[in-house]
């Protein structure tokens, strides 16, 4: 029975048997929200695959940061960390604060954090971790 079962999907993941459950299509289209949602959540993680934005979420979970600092941590130019700031401020992943003459950026709120940790947990917890997965540990507090 379970030989039967197993192959009743072909290689490329699709099922062999025509004619779609409508419940359980019914049920997965309820659950769908706007084409804009999708968009803004494919750009949101578009943003985070670039290795030095991605850096430059890391920084900020545990303080706030100028340019300046970001910059020195990430071993990037600033002219370089503030355009990546730009992109991260206009997904609304990072805010700033005005303190004298310097400004400050921070996570914009506990949802980035959250999104960033369980990322990071994801990764750690894959079963075809490479030798980078401990690292990965104790960068999360794993």
């Amino acid at each position: 029975m379970f030989a039967a079962e197993s192959s009743s999907i072909d290689p490329a993941g699709t099922c062999e048997v025509k004619g779609a459950d409508l419940g359980r299509v019914r049920h997965g289209r309820a659950t769908l929200v706007g084409d804009e949602t999708y968009a803004a959540l494919a750009e949101t993680f578009a943003a985070l695959a670039d290795s030095t934005r991605a850096k430059i979420v890391h920084a900020l979970m545990e303080q706030e940061m100028c340019t300046c600092d970001l910059a020195a941590v990430i071993c990037v130019t600033e002219s370089a960390v503030s355009q990546h700031l730009r992109i991260l401020r206009m997904l609304h992943l990072v805010k700033t604060r005005r303190e004298g003459r310097k400004v400050l950026y921070s996570l914009a709120d506990s949802h980035v954090r959250f999104l960033f940790e369980t990322t990071l947990r994801h990764l750690v917890d894959c079963d075809g971790c490479d030798e980078d997965g401990p690292e990965l540990g104790r960068a999360v507090g794993t």
